[in-house]
């Protein structure tokens, strides 16, 4: 009995055992099977992201640069900035997720006979007839985070403008000492429109250009620069079929010794729709802008007195490269409509002025087409022609302003002296540019202008022949630029420009200014310092 009981015993608990074993060996398989099933997940989203970014790098790059002369807007984040990575820091070589730059500018010049008058800080003109030779200093630095925080990023950007050694009162244009002119965050979505077709939205302080310059520029030549405080939202990117870009802020105020602040009673506001798959020989640029401006007309300070304003411009730019027969196009076109406030200063009750104002109806439009044909030569010569046009007043009687604006705009493409905007203005050009040797680029340009309408001013100098005394030529300008790299971290430039007075020019001199029946000569030469190179470096 007791053996059979020992016998029960025995393979009760081995039947146990048995079970314990199969649960054992149930638990570990099936903790196995979660093991592996986590490592084909892990190892499917490997292959999902590396398909992402083969897909990315083969991506089509739609992004084509406009041969037009000097119209290419500035890129994002600026030239003249590095990714860290990229630098002769070697250190740093893995840190991809900060872009810096540090650049230092300095011009010498030499302008005599300038037609652009200045009022000094007590109100009075002075027209600056006697040869100058002013030292123009502009430093910029530059830091943005980007990726490692994504979706937040964000970007710091200063400037110090200073100018040396000139005999007149310096202008915002000159000096603008120590400023930021851009501080924003920004919400980057990579894929958030489909692949590689980002949403980013930013706010803050800003700084940069769209479209050909022509009404919308942060002005690299010029010693200080246009910065806007607002929003900005982009859809897509340049480089995609197609990209919208959209914007609302208040320009900012420079102020030279002071912190430039918002100029927060202007708006200024649009959107720039590119397309590029449409064809592969053009890119085609809808557009438009609005300005508003709520004026202070009636302001107790008369220098501070200005008019409403509300302007809006549709407009439409075409550009791009006809294949391989060597020939590019950039043409646009600009109409203007609503109202501006127009006065003059009168007293009111004996105490300070006061302006009455009235308000005109805005019609005005601007257009302008290059063409260009690049040779087939180790030279790279590329010869252009070019015309533009920007309307003005016709009569103070009619209740209509036909001058075109400008906004804020770039104007060395239309001339060099710098006295010229697309303003009342009509203007042939011609010119020739060329490589002779690698990293040297030479150019030279001819042009004639003509006011649009004699009964309006000349804006860049502020003088104006309401009389219309004598035909609308102004004159004709020469101009040659060389530039050349010296080394990855030093670039320098010298040109020179000559302009000649036409009919309409003269017949404005007087004994005490302006000077405008002589010839006008600016020469300058530059030279800019990069201090982490041009983003090559050898290792």
């Amino acid at each position: 009995m007791k053996n059979t009981k020992l016998i029960l015993l025995t393979a009760a608990i081995q039947a146990l055992l048995g079970v314990g074993s199969i649960q054992n060996a149930n638990a570990a398989s099936a903790e196995d099977e979660a093991i592996e099933l986590q490592r084909q997940q892990e190892e499917a989203a490997k292959i999902e992201e590396r398909k992402k970014e083969v897909a990315k790098e083969t991506a089509p790059d739609f992004y084509v640069k406009t041969r037009g002369y000097r119209v290419e807007p500035e890129s994002d984040p600026p030239s003249y900035v590095r990714n860290l990575s990229k630098t002769q820091f070697e250190q740093f070589k893995d840190v991809t997720w900060l872009d810096v730059g540090l650049d230092f500018r300095t011009r010498y010049e030499y302008r005599e006979n300038d037609y652009r008058s200045i009022t000094t800080s007590t109100g009075a003109t002075v027209y600056r007839n006697a040869p100058d030779n002013p030292f123009l200093l502009r430093t910029r630095g530059y830091l943005g985070i980007k990726n490692i925080l994504d979706p937040l990023r964000a970007v710091v950007e200063f400037q110090d403008s200073r100018m040396y050694n000139s005999k007149y009162e310096p202008t915002v244009n000159d000096v603008d000492e120590f400023t930021l002119i851009q501080a924003y965050g920004e919400l980057y979505f990579e894929d958030a429109l489909g692949l590689n077709r980002p949403l980013s939205i930013r706010a803050g302080r800003q700084s940069f250009e769209l479209l050909d310059k022509r009404l919308f520029a942060n002005n690299q030549f010029r010693n200080t620069a246009n910065s806007y405080d607002g929003f900005r939202v982009r859809f897509g990117k340049k480089e995609n079929n197609w990209d919208l870009d959209t914007f609302a802020f208040h320009p900012v105020e420079r102020l030279k010794y002071q912190f430039d602040r918002s100029d927060e009673r202007t708006w200024l506001f649009g959107s720039v729709l590119s397309i590029k798959e449409w064809s592969k020989y053009v890119t085609i640029q809808p557009y438009f802008f609005g300005l508003e401006v709520d004026g202070s007309p009636y302001d107790k300070i008369p220098t501070s007195q200005t008019n409403d304003s509300k302007i809006y411009a549709p407009g439409l730019r075409l550009y791009g490269v006809l294949g391989d027969s060597g020939f590019d196009f950039d043409a646009d076109v600009n109409k203007q409509f609503g109202r501006v406030g127009n006065g003059t200063a009168s007293k009111a009750n004996g105490q300070f002025n006061t302006k009455k104002q009235v308000f005109l109806r805005q019609d005005a439009i601007a257009y302008s087409l290059e063409l260009g044909y690049t040779f087939n030569h180790d030279w790279k010569p590329r010869a252009s022609v070019f015309y533009g046009y920007g309307s003005g007043d016709k009569s103070s009687k009619d209740g209509v302003s036909g001058t075109f604006n400008s906004l804020y705009g770039f104007n060395q493409p239309w001339s060099r002296n710098d006295t010229f905007t697309w303003t009342n203005i009509s203007s042939p050009k011609a010119r020739i540019e060329f490589t002779p040797y690698k990293d040297l680029r030479v150019d030279a340009g001819y042009g004639a202008f003509w006011l649009a309408s004699g009964t309006d001013k000349w804006a860049k100098a502020s003088l104006s022949d309401t009389a219309k005394r004598v035909g609308d030529f102004v004159g004709q300008e020469f101009d040659v630029r060389v530039r050349h790299q010296l080394n990855p971290y030093i670039d320098w430039s010298v040109s020179y420009s000559r302009f000649e007075p036409g009919s309409y020019s003269k017949s404005l001199a007087t004994a005490n200014g302006p000077y405008t029946d002589q010839a006008t000569n600016f020469f300058y030469f530059e030279a800019t310092l990069n201090a982490f190179g041009d983003g090559k470096p050898k290792r």
